[in-house]
């Protein structure tokens, strides 16, 4: 109701000025409609914007305007991880995969702790490297290691690659 007492009386207000105008002629009569019909249109539009804003605060969003919104997407594994527990699982099943793909992910991993916490290089000094993973995680990091005689035959246990793990997290 109120919307509407305030559109008639700017309408009101808008045709007595047009009449004026008509009546006193400082321009062309078309230019003064065509200035009318305009002040019109400005007062509909601007009428039609306050209900719609009034309506959506009131209303809950249309089925369209929720299939708009952006849907929120399932938190992903990262790809590295994945790609870590990828060779944990080939290191595990075949001495090939051990050899070439996990344990050197794993040389870099001592190879990195050993430099950033002890100021040892693995290859450069081999022999305090070896005394500070112990003899077991040597035997499986050292730069030198062969490879399996069977490729195809078992990989490293699980809970032996934990307790290497746990090991480098130490140094």
């Amino acid at each position: 109701m109120r919307e509407g007492r305030r559109i008639a009386g700017t309408t009101a207000i808008a045709t007595l000025a047009l009449v004026i105008a008509l009546g006193i002629r400082p321009f062309p009569a078309e230019r003064i409609v065509a200035a009318y019909v305009i002040v019109l249109a400005a007062i509909v539009l601007a009428s039609l914007t306050r209900v719609v804003a009034q309506r959506g605060e009131r209303h809950e969003p249309s089925r369209f305007e929720h299939a708009l919104r952006e849907r929120s997407e399932r938190p992903q594994r990262p790809p590295e991880l994945i790609r870590v527990e990828r060779e944990l699982v080939l290191g595990s099943t075949s001495a090939g995969q051990l050899h070439r793909r996990l344990l050197p992910i794993l040389r870099d991993v001592a190879a990195t702790r050993l430099a950033a916490n002890h100021d040892v290089e693995l290859d450069r000094r081999p022999a305090r490297a070896r005394e500070l993973l112990g003899d077991e995680a040597w035997e499986l990091l050292r730069p030198d290691r062969p490879e399996p005689d069977d490729r195809d035959g078992p990989g490293l246990p699980l809970a032996r690659i934990r307790s290497l793990v746990d090991r480098l997290e130490t140094l």
